[in-house]
């Protein structure tokens, strides 16, 4: 069976996921090909799979070297709906219309001898191109947030920071103009497409997106699906790939150096300049020392601390078994992987599915969730301080006991089975 696996938008945390199921397809016996921006080729060209570069390049460093065989997982999901600051209407429209040519051209490519199309992104042409060319096709979502339920609101139209869901027909309400406006943003160039290659028109965009029965692939401990009521999901856990990169030399002699630091990293989130300072003043007023992931912000400091240690891109599954705890922004892979490793968290959210991550760490009883945005020295410091508590420690390794590791494996498993059949 040859699979392709397919995402078009975001940073290292939304192809980390499909490499950690590329593989176990392969261990299994089955072709595994993918279909992502143009910063992963090489990388992945590296690992042995073939690759078709879709859409703009994200960013030139958007992608491990070549050496660094396993990036460290970052916030996933499917981007926004909302319109682009700053765009008109019609300039949306026409970038609308560009992307889904573009989807239908390069995702028909990429699946030329393929049996399957598993999708992870907003990739309005995919399920299309599979009804074309008679394939099976799955939709994947890394956050329940992401598919609808009544228990909570679109992540775009979610309050920041709401602790409390509104109620059931609140959310249902929010749900449907979610649905409205894929209708009014994708609907247009989606079905001008589908006429041209005879296919019948789609009146409902999102829910032939998602198909009426999605997969999630989020640890059910973590984030599990409310429950049947809100639809018929698949869960069987986060596709996690094992990596078993060595740390540096140079943060391997921090970490001995002293007591368990703390972890700093903000992924792929454009945050101010001066940030890195106030990591630093929280960590003195918590009296810990500090390592600071540069991250896309490109994090530094104005001078040297010899409790600090700046450091790019690194095997987070085994640093974060040597923290104290691990400050981020709340991204899926990320919150994983931390919870993972049994270390406390406190997680800064600052879009989408952050704020769902934020909430769900506190509600485990795992870390603490900060106010959304950027924090000052103060309220990072605050935060720190809930999460450094014994107990927070404890109940992070109990919730690390109970999850599971196997994801990857049981999707590879449910393609070759059940051979995936699309709703």
């Amino acid at each position: 069976m040859r699979v392709l696996l397919s995402t078009g938008i975001g940073s290292r945390g939304d192809v980390q996921p499909l490499v950690a199921l590329a593989s176990r397809l392969r261990e299994s016996g089955h072709e595994a090909c993918l279909c992502v921006p143009p910063d992963f080729r090489d990388w992945l060209e590296g690992l042995g799979f073939p690759v078709t570069p879709i859409g703009p390049q994200l960013r030139g460093a958007g992608a491990p070297a070549r050496q660094s065989a396993r990036p460290a997982p970052q916030a996933a999901g499917p981007a926004p709906q909302g319109h682009a600051t700053g765009t008109s209407p019609e300039r949306l429209g026409q970038l609308t219309e560009a992307a889904v040519a573009d989807q239908f051209t390069t995702i028909a490519r990429a699946a030329r001898g393929c049996d399957v199309i598993v999708e992870t992104a907003l990739q309005v042409a995919a399920r299309s191109v599979a009804e074309v060319l008679g394939l099976r096709y799955v939709f994947a979502a890394f956050c329940p947030a992401f598919l609808p339920s009544t228990h909570h609101a679109p992540p775009p139209l979610a309050a920041p920071g709401r602790e409390q869901p509104t109620s059931a027909a609140d959310n249902r309400e929010l749900w449907s103009r979610h649905a409205e406006r894929f209708n009014e943003r994708f609907g247009p160039a989606l079905n001008r497409h589908r006429a041209s290659a005879g296919l019948a028109q789609v009146e409902d965009v999102r829910s032939h997106i998602f198909t009426s029965r999605p997969w999630l692939a989020a640890d059910p401990v973590l984030a599990p699906w409310p429950g049947p009521a809100d639809g018929d999901v698949i869960q069987a856990g986060a596709w996690i790939l094992p990596d078993e990169r060595p740390l540096d030399p140079e943060l391997e002699a921090f970490l001995r150096a002293g007591e368990p630091p703390v972890y700093f990293g903000f992924g792929s989130m454009r945050m101010p300049p001066g940030l890195a300072e106030v990591i630093l003043q929280a960590a003195r007023q918590t009296g810990r020392r500090a390592i600071i992931y540069a991250g896309w912000a490109g994090l530094a400091l104005t001078g040297s601390d010899p409790g600090c240690l700046v450091i790019g891109e690194v095997n987070q599954q085994r640093l974060f078994r040597q923290v104290a705890a691990v400050v981020h922004h709340g991204g899926a892979g990320t919150t994983t992987t931390a919870a993972l490793a049994g270390a406390p968290q406190v997680v800064v959210p600052q879009a989408y599915d952050q704020h769902y991550w934020a909430q769900r760490v506190r509600h485990l009883g795992i870390g603490t969730a900060h106010a959304p945005g950027n924090p000052d020295a103060d309220s990072l410091t605050a935060a720190l301080e809930q999460a450094l508590q014994p107990s927070v420690a404890t109940r992070a390794r109990s919730i690390s006991a109970a999850m599971r590791t196997d994801g990857a494996a049981a999707a590879a498993d449910l393609i070759a089975e059940t051979g995936a059949q699309a709703a």
